[in-house]
């Protein structure tokens, strides 16, 4: 049973659906969502495709984003996003209608909405870790640097600054959202998606996955390219803050 903020939120958004009393409509949530209590533990990380192809306590772990983060910056647990999403048949949505649907039917900004997006398709066997729906694979990596978000996206969207630490390719910004997110082209066709988090006056992260690439080797180096890449970049931060 999801936390008492998250059932009322699925509640509410199946009376805007369905034009249903908020009673009735909890009523039938209550109904379809398959109690967890009598499930058994899982064995492994499993997934499949169909609603509920894994208990609980599995969704963590397969989707690779902690529930006490998620709700954070979400509003909700895996457990609920997965009951919500199944209830608009999100499993058999293509990546970007899912997303679309995260975005803009419950507020989720960017980065977070690709985060739900993502770790639902690994819940559901979509996707593995890594893998993209059209069968290539991505490289993530993150960062956190004593500066305020603002000097950390600076960083990355100015040109004269990046080419101080991203010296060995030259990509073009897509789009950008100062200073929450951007994207990137790379020069051999894939793509980076950026995003960063305050973490106060003067904390940021920076968290980026490498897209479109060809296999899981290829993504592993690429992943290690990045480590290197934001080592530089942690340099270029600490000279600016000197």
């Amino acid at each position: 049973m999801p936390a008492q903020k998250d059932l009322k939120r699925l509640v509410r958004a199946r009376m805007k659906k369905t034009g249903e009393a908020y009673t009735t409509a909890r009523k039938q949530i209550l109904t379809k969502r398959p109690s967890t209590k009598s499930a058994p533990a899982a064995t492994s990380a499993r997934a499949a495709k169909g609603p509920s192809a894994l208990v609980t306590s599995d969704y963590a772990k397969v989707a690779g984003m902690s529930d006490a983060v998620l709700k954070e910056k979400t509003g909700c647990t895996w457990d609920a996003w997965v009951g919500a999403l199944d209830y608009y048949g999100a499993g058999e949505m293509s990546h970007r209608d899912i997303a679309k649907l995260v975005g803009e039917k419950f507020k989720v900004g960017d980065w977070w909405t690709q985060t739900v997006t993502v770790g639902y398709e690994r819940i559901k066997g979509l996707r593995t870790r890594g893998q993209q729906r059209d069968g290539t694979f991505g490289a993530t990596k993150s960062r956190t640097y004593n500066v305020p978000v603002e000097m950390l996206f600076d960083a990355w969207i100015n040109a004269k600054t990046r080419n101080r630490w991203l010296t060995d390719a030259k990509v073009r910004v897509r789009v950008a959202t100062a200073p929450k997110s951007m994207r990137l082209d790379w020069p051999d066709g894939s793509i980076i998606a950026v995003g960063f988090t305050s973490k106060g006056s003067t904390k940021s992260a920076v968290a980026l996955e490498h897209t479109r690439l060809a296999d899981r080797d290829d993504a592993n180096r690429v992943k290690q390219e990045w480590a290197q890449r934001l080592d530089a970049l942690g340099d270029v931060l600490a000279d600016a803050s000197r």
